[in-house]
C-alpha cells in the first residue's frame, strides 16, 4: 500500500489531476469534499461553526453561505485559525476512516491519494509516503478563479496570498506536476508518476 498526499494552491487544478489518478486506479480522499459534507445541515461541525461565527452565515434554508464565511476568515487570521481548529480535526478523522477502508479492501496494492490543499500550512507532509504537488503559474490560477469560480480579482489574489507559496510546496514535493499547459501534457505527467508508483 502507498499512501500519498496531493496538494497545490487554490486554482491549480488538483481536482483534475486527482481525477486522472482515480481513472488509473487510485483511491482519492478529498479533504475539501469531506469538509463540504461536514458543513451540511445537521452536522456537528456546521453547528460549531455557526455557534462560533454567528447564524448570519446561514441562508434561508439553513445551509452555510460559503462566500460569507470566506469573507469572514480570509481577512482575519484569528478567525481563520478558529475555523481550522473546528474543521481540520473532523476532516482528518473522516479521512482516516476512508483510508482504513481502502487499505482493508486492497492491503497489498492500494494507492491512496489524499487531496489536501493546506498540506504545507498544516505541517502534514512528513506523515505520507510521498507528496505530489500540482504547480500552476500564478496568472493562470488567477484567471481560473475569476473566470470559473466567479471571484473578484482582489478576492482571488487574497486567497492565493493566504496559502503557502509555490516554493514552500515544492520543498516538500516528491513529484511536481505542472498543470499550466494542456490537459494532455498534465495527463502525460500523471502517467509518468503512476508508472513509478506501480513500478
Amino acid at each position: 500500500m502507498r499512501h500519498l498526499a496531493l496538494t497545490g494552491g487554490i486554482g491549480s487544478g488538483k481536482s483534475t489531476v486527482a481525477q486522472f489518478f482515480a481513472e488509473r486506479g487510485a483511491t482519492i480522499i478529498d479533504a475539501d469534499a469531506i469538509s463540504r459534507d461536514l458543513m451540511e445541515p445537521g452536522q456537528r461541525v456546521l453547528a460549531e461553526v455557526i455557534e462560533t461565527f454567528g447564524d448570519h452565515l446561514l441562508d434561508d434554508a439553513g445551509r452555510l453561505d460559503r462566500q460569507a464565511l470566506a469573507e469572514v476568515v480570509f481577512s482575519d487570521d484569528e478567525a481563520r485559525e478558529q475555523l481550522n481548529a473546528i474543521v481540520h480535526p473532523a476532516v482528518r478523522a473522516e479521512a482516516t476512516r476512508q483510508r482504513e477502508a481502502a487499505a482493508a479492501a486492497d492491503p497489498e496494492d492500494a494507492v491512496i491519494i489524499q487531496d489536501i490543499p493546506l498540506l504545507v500550512e498544516t505541517g502534514q507532509a512528513d506523515t505520507y509516503d510521498g507528496v505530489i504537488v500540482i504547480y500552476t503559474d500564478h496568472d493562470t490560477r488567477l484567471q481560473r478563479l475569476v473566470e470559473t469560480r466567479g471571484m473578484s480579482l482582489a478576492d482571488a489574489k487574497a486567497r492565493i496570498a493566504a496559502q503557502a507559496t509555490d516554493e514552500q510546496r515544492k520543498a516538500v514535493a516528491d513529484w511536481v506536476i505542472d498543470n499550466s499547459g494542456s490537459l494532455e501534457d498534465t495527463e502525460a505527467q500523471v502517467d509518468a508518476v503512476w508508472r513509478q508508483l506501480r513500478g
